[in-house]
């Protein structure tokens, strides 16, 4: 008989898949939209044209609603109890360009400080600090050491499985370049460089809390993890965690740090302008 867990990730897996077949189908009527339009538009152009080539209608682009960036899906906290109803985040006015900082306060020495990328992962940023702001990863615990190299954090259930009662899509999974073998070539810069913070959901494109902190390089021959941001302070608290001992999850691999790595809370600033900081540092 299917253990629990098993039918829990079927069952997500089963949403997950209605969830693009909904997404492509809303694609497919928007693209149909825009065709019956094309023709308005252009003939519209051509009425406008000399007032445009003086510049009257000259504006600064807009930025994108939240309704064309990000979608937040229901997920069913009676069928999967190791989901926490926080609510969702805002559905307008999200912040599409520049960073906001994460800072994780855990039990194994300072402060872990990271950047959120806001314009390669603006629905990353606004879950994690919706959640932050709902002390949703407060006095929880970093429940997994993975073998990619990876501390795992933001589910409370500890599980695996556990998280808001809402999810998202994938965005700015790294590609790496052609390579003839199929592999990363030699040479190539990682894929999730130290210090990366990455989403990792279950079934994968299912995001909602959990994500990554590599304390050291990982190169895949195909990457998963959506990429969010990086570590900019206490890198080598990161390395210190990662460096625990293991045992035993309950699942038969041993993952789960023997020493208990603890957030005792979680919390992310506002939006700031401007580019991303170049690279982690270990402060």
């Amino acid at each position: 008989m299917a253990s629990s867990r098993d039918r829990q990730r079927k069952l997500a897996r089963a949403k997950l898949d209605r969830q693009l077949a909904r997404r492509a189908a809303a694609v497919k009527r928007r693209r149909q939209i825009q065709a019956g339009v094309g023709a308005a538009v252009v003939l519209a152009l051509i009425v406008v044209g000399s007032a445009w080539a003086l510049g009257a209608f000259d504006s600064k682009p807009a930025q994108k609603a939240a309704e064309d960036v990000c979608v937040w899906t229901p997920q069913d906290a009676s069928a999967n109890t190791n989901l926490k109803d926080v609510g969702t985040p805002e559905t307008t006015g999200l912040p599409t360009s520049g960073t906001r900082a994460m800072t994780i306060t855990t039990n194994q020495g300072a402060p872990i400080s990271a950047e959120l990328d806001l314009a390669a992962a603006p629905c990353s940023g606004a879950s994690i600090a919706h959640l932050a702001g709902r002390s949703f990863y407060d006095n929880t615990k970093c429940h997994e050491i993975t073998s990619e190299g990876a501390l795992r954090c933001g589910d409370p259930s500890g599980t695996g499985i556990g998280g808001p009662a809402y999810s998202f899509y994938d965005e700015n999974v790294p590609t790496p370049a052609p390579s003839p073998s199929g592999k990363p070539a030699a040479g190539q810069p990682a894929a999730y460089p130290k210090g990366t913070v990455a989403m990792i959901a279950n079934p994968p494109g299912s995001n909602g809390s959990q994500f990554l902190i590599f304390f050291k390089d990982f190169n895949p021959d195909k990457p998963a993890y959506p990429v969010i941001g990086k570590v900019t302070a206490g890198l080598d608290v990161v390395e210190k965690i990662g460096a625990l001992p293991t045992v035993d999850n309950g699942s038969g691999a041993k993952v789960k740090p023997k020493t208990d790595v603890v957030i005792q809370s979680l919390t992310v600033g506002a939006p700031t302008t401007g580019a991303p900081t170049a690279s982690p540092s270990a402060g």
